[in-house]
């Protein structure tokens, strides 16, 4: 499943996500198994004219034997020449793996109950003074919506393997609401108390590096939490990092490198 996150602060904005990819493989004797890839891109970044926008993926690791982030150069290639809104490159991000779910041949959209290909777009429009936040799933809910659409509304966006990250900012797994209301309404004193377990995190006063810190926090928690636990384990691999913001576009705080054979050598020293 992995996890993405997208942090809207007053100084930019900060994407992240991990690096791992889980497929479950078809065996000769029709036996599933279950392997992982730890380097996959699910941090996505793109081309002029567009590099004021970044995206992070999560939920479904493929469309047949691809993964998001082998789409790309094709995706590009489709988009006309001048630079897009965010709205208008997450409408056409979300048109074009529309287009690739039905040429993959993936199954009917009311048919599939599997997860869906979360996409959460970010990026400044030129003269904005806040980034904006558009989040869409493929096949089920194709129409980018906007997250945290007022200018100055600063928060956090994250998706896929949330209950680490749930507990740690809601104060409770998000599955405990959907206990509750599988039994009987929620009420309002309860509503309030389950408010009042919320991490306090003051996102409008927070610095560039201070979102940064928090991203990171969260991913390499979840990480972490995996693997000292039961149950499956979607997060892992390297931390992609990158910020946006009004002066700057898109930029690599931290990335995965190709590296050859030699153990020696850094993953930081060889870039893409």
């Amino acid at each position: 499943m992995s996890l993405g996150i997208v942090v809207k602060g007053p100084e930019g904005l900060v994407l992240a996500a991990e690096s791992r990819i889980t497929l479950t493989a078809d065996m000769i004797d029709g036996q599933k198994v279950i392997v992982n890839f730890d380097n996959a891109t699910k941090l996505l970044s793109f081309s002029k004219p567009n590099i004021s926008v970044g995206a992070v993926t999560y939920g479904l690791a493929s469309l047949g034997l691809r993964a998001a982030h082998s789409f790309i150069p094709e995706f590009e290639a489709s988009l006309p020449k001048e630079r897009l809104s965010i709205k208008e490159f997450s409408n056409e991000l979300s048109k074009f793996f529309m287009d690739q779910w039905k040429e993959e041949k993936m199954p009917d959209v009311n048919d599939y109950k599997g997860p869906d290909m979360t996409f959460v777009v970010a990026g400044f429009d030129e003269d904005d003074i806040y980034g904006r936040v558009f989040l869409f799933d493929i096949p089920h809910k194709p129409d980018p919506d906007e997250k945290n659409p007022d200018p100055t509304g600063f928060g956090i966006t994250w998706g896929g393997q949330r209950e680490f990250v749930d507990r740690l900012l809601q104060g409770y797994d998000q599955r405990l609401i959907d206990f509750i209301k599988s039994q009987e309404e929620i009420s309002p004193e309860l509503d309030l108390l389950l408010k009042q377990l919320q991490m306090q995190i003051p996102i409008g006063a927070m610095a560039l590096q201070d979102c940064v810190d928090l991203a990171i926090f969260f991913v390499k928690t979840t990480i972490n939490a995996q693997n000292l636990t039961v149950g499956v384990r979607g997060c892992g691999g390297a931390i992609d990092v990158a910020t946006i913001t009004r002066r700057k576009n898109l930029q690599f705080v931290q990335r995965k490198s190709i590296i050859g054979e030699d153990k020696g050598l850094r993953r930081d020293e060889i870039h893409v």
